[in-house]
């Protein structure tokens, strides 16, 4: 077993998925997001969709570094994170603005004072605001704050979006076709609307960066931020402490920082290209959990993807893999390894994409293409060697 299956998680969620099976798959089955019929407003011509997600277990990251250092506004990335991992996931489906959003946060109130609290609800409305500066419209409709102390060791940052959207503004990932090519856009890197360098994380594999990277004084310190019953061979297994500093770019980053960098949106940038590029958006992915095998699951057809113009590995998952020593083939499938979101278009609209990144100053490049197979199978091909998953 890998050290992720060991700690109590799966890349791929299979058990999650199997429980699920027999619920409404939704209108359109290959599609990024759950859509159903209008059932707010009867519209034929509208869907709606609900959707649900959150910071995962990056918020126990930043419990560490706010108890280690004082520093509680690591808390608004939290905020960030669970935004993010819900609207980039509506982005696949085409929608970017009009969105309810309402949050769940459970939290040990003997652990997780009052001044935390405070920096998520706020940063959350914080992130609408800057996010309306571009068109992005979110509304924050409050929600549902527990202190749970029984069930939940430190904090859970959750939230649901809502919205209405046109069906003939929808991405269903139907027209993703062989001949494709696949445009991937940088996770890391310091984009327009970021105030500082963004080591390109996001909110996914939380739990192996953290007990892969960080050290076992944390496990000795913190027995709160862990499942008492792991093995202690897989806790806090890494050779770093969260102030640590690292070398990226001439500049040093604490370590701590790097593993809390809030994920990236693409919202701005997504905007502008459903916009003005609709008709060349065949599909679109969200590399989040599945990393760069997520686009498997949303396929039309069999098809064989491959992969061999990747980024470069920004220096946030070089460190994880060389205090974990995972293959190649376990970082792609935990990771998004560079980039987090991509979108299957032909060739003349690819170079037109890469440049409206550009203006954003966030990094894209052709990274792979789209080929006709009779199964599914993805490859990917890089400096680590060759590495293949069948599906």
């Amino acid at each position: 077993m890998s050290l992720y299956s060991q700690r109590g998680v799966s890349a791929q969620k299979e058990e999650v998925h199997q429980a699920i099976k027999n619920l409404d798959q939704g209108l359109y089955a290959h599609a990024f997001c759950k859509m159903y019929p209008d059932f707010l407003c009867g519209d034929d011509n509208y869907v709606n969709i609900s959707h649900a997600d959150g910071a995962g277990t990056k918020s126990i990251l930043a419990y560490l570094y706010w108890k280690e250092t004082g520093d509680a506004s690591v808390w608004k990335g939290i905020a960030q994170d669970a935004v993010a991992m819900n609207l980039d996931d509506l982005l696949c489906a085409g929608v970017y603005t009009d969105i309810l959003f309402s949050s769940t946060i459970d939290r040990n109130k003997k652990l997780i004072p009052a001044e935390a609290l405070e920096q998520v609800i706020n940063g959350t409305q914080e992130l609408f605001d800057e996010l309306k500066k571009y068109g992005v419209n979110i509304h924050y409709l409050g929600g549902e704050t527990a202190d749970v102390g029984d069930v939940v060791r430190t904090i859970a940052v959750n939230g649901t979006m809502t919205a209405r959207w046109r069906k003939d503004k929808l991405i269903t990932n139907q027209h993703i076709q062989a001949g494709d090519l696949i445009v991937g856009f940088a996770s890391s890197g310091k984009c327009s609307y970021e105030s500082t360098y963004n080591s390109g994380l996001g909110s996914n594999g939380l739990t192996s960066a953290r007990h892969d990277v960080l050290s076992k004084y944390y496990a000795e310190k913190y027995p709160e931020t862990f499942e008492a019953s792991l093995d202690k061979d897989v806790v806090y297994i890494g050779n770093n402490k969260v102030e640590d500093e690292i070398e990226v770019s001439s500049f040093k980053f604490q370590v701590g920082k790097l593993l809390l960098s809030p994920t990236r949106t693409y919202a701005p940038l997504m905007k502008i290209l459903l916009e003005e590029h609709f008709s060349d958006l065949h599909g679109v992915i969200h590399c989040s959990g599945g990393g760069q095998t997520k686009c498997m699951k949303y396929l039309p057809h069999n098809f064989k993807i491959v992969k061999d113009n990747l980024f470069e590995v920004p220096p946030i998952f070089q460190l994880i893999q060389l205090n974990s020593g995972a293959d190649a083939k376990e970082m792609y499938q935990v990771f998004n390894m560079g980039h987090r979101l991509e979108i299957f278009t032909n060739e003349v609209a690819a170079h037109k994409m890469i440049n409206v990144a550009k203006q954003f100053n966030i990094e894209a490049q052709i990274v792979g293409r789209v080929e006709a197979s009779d199964k599914k199978e993805l490859i990917l091909h890089g400096g680590f060697g060759t590495v293949q998953y069948q599906y």
